[in-house]
């Protein structure tokens, strides 16, 4: 088995585990970057409204609409770094060195937009596609700084420990310590083990254990099923966040509306051009996204109706066309003109509010094991996330995690780096007719019994099921060599199950995270 040492693991390349790279390998460590695709290949990538850039002298107004999106049980520690490093974040590196190109109004401040949840304009963006110029920037830099090394389209399949996979028994005694993982390589197909000092999780979100779900392919919570396994504490699992607007069209790919199109004056109506928000929140079409979410789902179960409408003609055609190309673009080829018609839209997963929880410097209970980005959670978001936060926590918390480990590994360690044992695995090639099924059923599973409103009945619905499915997907795993495919599956299981046991867990509605006693 082939062994590759390097100071800084890093599990995930979007823009999280990108921005760790970057940071470590300027601090003067070597960096091994490993990635399920191609760099931009990433939930990042597909954010479409914006990252805060409140520059606001005491941004009170934003602790509170952060606080108040939470549903109260954001961790204030966590917004106060937020709110405090923010602004330093973005301007250092986002305008300063990367250049990204952010929408300009024609005086050059920067165009401020607005979306559901925020009191205040106080988001910037590149037209409808700032995760992705913000995350080719990054790439761009990455590519270019020695001491980083990119492994496209390797697939973590478990975290090396000294308590399960030191060669010495008597490693067993030590606390729980991460050194590494073992990798699948797909150009040798076989597996590698990569032996570091500091590993961390930026494996991004779990949305693809639902059915519908604005997530990339692959994003079945790889980070918070490995984590799980070698012992790490996870929490808020039950707080999955659902995007209120996904395109919707017979026969036509969905993919995320953004929610500055209601920022920009775009209001949700019903097939007859009612606009039902109003009487829902007093911020109507633009509250929260757990409000909206549950507010869709229950109209449509009481209307019969497949989905419901963005009315776009408060904005002028020139201004559609300028400020969301990409939106319109993808509609008018899926048939719909979105200067001339309303725009289709239905509520899918979208973001983990929840994952391995961290302190605020991406520490876990695992020593040396770090999570950042969506894989963590610090408690920044409590029950619900608010909107065009998430890129800004993948900066924040990549460089304070960056510094942090960077003042450790200028000391004494300990630092305990064996070699890990070898790996052994079947040589039978899994069925992928199987292993589609399976998923198949999990993801149906999760939409039906863990989405949008849960219930005591149906959550247990989905345990029973969801346990016997890892049991024989468990059973399947053992005989089977590991695949990219069959590693998906078995972390999307794991990860289904978790969430499920969470929601369980707590009979409390709050945010994300509905229970209704008469479903």
């Amino acid at each position: 088995m082939n062994i590759i040492r390097t100071d800084c693991l890093v599990l995930g390349a979007g823009l999280a585990g990108s921005a760790y790279a970057l940071h470590a390998a300027r601090a003067g460590f070597s960096v091994e970057l490993l990635s399920l695709g191609e760099p931009l290949a990433a939930n990042s990538d597909r954010a479409q409204g914006g990252i805060i850039y409140d520059l606001a002298p005491e941004p009170v107004q934003l602790t509170r609409d952060i606080m108040e999106a939470s549903a109260g049980v954001a961790n204030p520690a966590a917004i106060d770094q937020l709110v405090r490093e923010g602004p330093v974040a973005v301007r250092e590196l986002l305008i300063d060195e990367l250049g990204v190109g952010f929408d300009l109004r024609p005086d050059g401040a920067m165009d401020l937009t607005r979306e559901g949840g925020h009191s205040d304009r106080r988001i910037i963006h590149t037209r409808d596609t700032t995760g992705h110029s913000i995350l080719a920037a990054l790439a761009a830099r990455v590519d270019a700084t020695p001491g980083i090394t990119r492994r496209p389209g390797f697939t973590a399949i478990d975290l090396l420990t000294l308590s399960h996979n030191a060669e010495d028994p008597r490693d067993r005694y030590e606390p729980l310590t991460c050194f590494g993982c073992y990798a699948l390589d797909p150009a040798a197909g076989g597996v590698v083990a990569f032996v570091a000092r500091k590993t961390v999780l930026a494996t991004g979100g779990l949305g693809g254990i639902f059915l519908h779900s604005t997530n990339v392919p692959g994003s079945v919570g790889h980070g918070v099923a490995m984590a799980y396994r070698v012992g790490a504490r996870l929490i808020d699992l039950e707080y999955v966040q659902f995007h209120p607007t996904v395109f919707y069209h017979q026969g036509a790919e969905p993919f995320l509306i953004t929610e500055a199109l209601r920022g920009e004056g775009a209001v949700l109506v019903d097939a007859r051009g009612r606009r039902f928000m109003d009487g829902v929140h007093p911020r109507g079409s633009l509250a929260p996204r757990d409000i909206v979410s549950r507010a869709i789902k229950q109209h449509l179960a009481a209307t019969g109706g497949a989905c419901v409408y963005l009315d776009l003609s408060a904005l002028r055609p020139d201004f559609i066309r300028e400020r969301f190309p990409a939106i319109y673009e993808r509609c008018l080829a899926a048939g719909v003109d979105i200067t001339r018609e309303r725009l289709p839209v239905v509520p899918a997963a979208h973001f983990s509010c929840g994952g391995v929880h961290t302190d605020l410097h991406g520490r876990t209970n695992v020593r040396h094991l770090n999570a950042i980005g969506e894989t963590a959670c610090t408690g920044l978001h409590g029950a619900n996330r608010l909107a065009s936060t998430s890129l800004l926590e993948c900066l924040i918390s990549a460089k304070g995690t960056a510094q942090a480990d960077a003042a450790e590994l200028r000391g004494p360690g300990p630092f305990r780096l064996p070699d890990p044992q070898a790996w052994r695995s079947p040589t039978k090639v899994p069925d992928p007719m199987l292993i589609w099924q399976d998923l198949s059923q999990i993801r149906q599973t999760m939409w039906n019994y863990a989405g949008i409103v849960r219930s005591p009945r149906r959550l247990a619905r989905a345990r029973g099921i969801l346990l016997q499915l890892r049991e024989d997907i468990q059973a399947f795993y053992r005989d089977c060599r590991p695949t990219r495919e069959l590693i998906e599956l078995r972390n999307a299981v794991q990860t289904a199950l978790l969430v499920v046991h969470a929601a369980s867990l707590n009979p409390v509605s709050k945010g994300c995270h509905f229970v209704s006693d008469s479903e």
